[in-house]
């Protein structure tokens, strides 16, 4: 096997696996056979295949199947729509599964071949376009199939290996990446002075009509841009045309009454310059609730500590009055007494100067 092939069987190709039944199975579990582009007037090492074509055009092109077995493989040949898994990965849809773009624009001349070991066959297409073709990006890819029996489970797998298929259709294009559905959700921390998390969620959607790459940034701040913190997420995968990928991305964010968060995204189209930057945004309340109930709880103490040195003084108060209002009334009580004892000496005063009648005052009287 050569390096060129190596390559062109590990990397640009779409290597699919799943499980399948087969009306014909192969004997080994363990088969490799490799595809790429044929080198031709379209070009030479060609990493897959791509095309810029007119409505209404028609392309003729090869693919190269080399069989790296000691024995004659039987392959079926078809070509099927991409899509873009959820793990970011270009793949082909299933056997079976109806296509409706390049998908359907592809034919093969016959819907197997059979190479023989050690051996490589071209296997001739056309890729019609059609005439209704709208401009911009179309994707699918070439795939060849062949069934292999597990000896141990009794299943037998359907092994493909294909090459991406990329066809520009001439006419307008209109590259053009959204922010949608952009949440901000706020959890606090359980430290009165501490950062919490802010949480952002948002889905970015090809609104073009060309395949698209993108580089994405996410910026939490406060209000007049205080207290910002970035926030990382995972890679934006190639998008084609109406596809999208949901991110998340979580930055500590210290709470500040209202937060916003942008999301800004610069994209560009595979083997050109990049687009003017999109930015999505939006908010949401950060209220430090361990902050509000620390001092909740200071103000009910002190507010506590208030009302019982108030009720003290108070308390002190009282006992000030009712021991003044004591003394009052014992002056009071010593004040009468007093004058009792004064009034008592006077008329003992007024009865010694009257004095006891004398003989002279008795004979004076009749």
């Amino acid at each position: 096997m050569t390096a060129r092939t190596l390559a062109a069987l590990l990397i640009p190709p779409l290597l699919l696996l799943g499980p399948a039944p087969l009306a014909a199975a192969q004997e080994s579990p363990s088969v490799t056979w490799g595809v790429r582009p044929a080198d031709n007037a379209l070009g030479k090492a060609r990493p897959n295949f791509g095309y810029t074509a007119a409505p209404g055009a028609v392309i003729a092109d090869e693919l190269l199947v080399t069989n790296h077995e000691r024995r004659a493989l039987t392959f079926r040949v078809y070509a099927a729509d991409a899509f873009t898994t959820s793990s970011g990965q270009l793949d082909l849809l299933p056997a079976g599964t109806p296509s409706e773009h390049v998908g359907t624009w592809v034919a093969f001349g016959q819907g197997e071949v059979t190479v023989q070991a050690g051996q490589t066959v071209p296997v001739p297409f056309t890729v019609s376009v059609p005439a209704s073709a709208t401009p911009g990006d179309h994707s699918g890819g070439v795939v060849t199939s062949l069934g292999v029996a597990d000896a141990s489970s009794g299943i037998t797998v359907d092994r493909r290996l294909g090459s991406r298929m990329h066809v520009r259709v001439g006419g307008a294009l209109a590259p053009s990446l959204e922010v949608r559905d952009l949440t901000v959700d706020y959890a606090g921390s359980a430290n009165p002075v501490g950062p919490g998390s802010a949480k952002v969620s948002y889905t970015v959607v090809n609104t073009g009509n060309t395949r698209l790459t993108a580089t994405q940034s996410v910026r939490v701040e406060g209000p007049f841009g205080w207290l910002s913190a970035d926030a990382e997420a995972a890679a934006l995968p190639e998008l084609l045309p109406g596809e999208s990928a949901t991110r998340e991305a979580v930055a500590s964010v210290l709470p500040s009454g209202r937060i916003t968060a942008a999301v800004t995204l610069v994209s560009m189209v595979p083997g050109g310059t990049a687009l003017e930057p999109v930015v999505g945004t939006g908010d949401v309340l950060a209220i430090p609730w361990a902050a509000v109930i620390s001092l909740l709880l200071l103000l009910c103490a002190a507010l506590g500590l208030r009302a019982r040195a108030r009720a003290r003084r108070a308390g002190e108060e009282r006992r000030i009055a009712a021991a003044v209002d004591a003394a009052l009334n014992r002056d009071r009580a010593v004040s009468g007494t007093s004058q009792i004892g004064r009034n008592t000496e006077a008329e003992a005063g007024t009865e010694a100067e009257a004095g006891p009648a004398t003989e002279s005052d008795e004979a004076v009287k009749p």
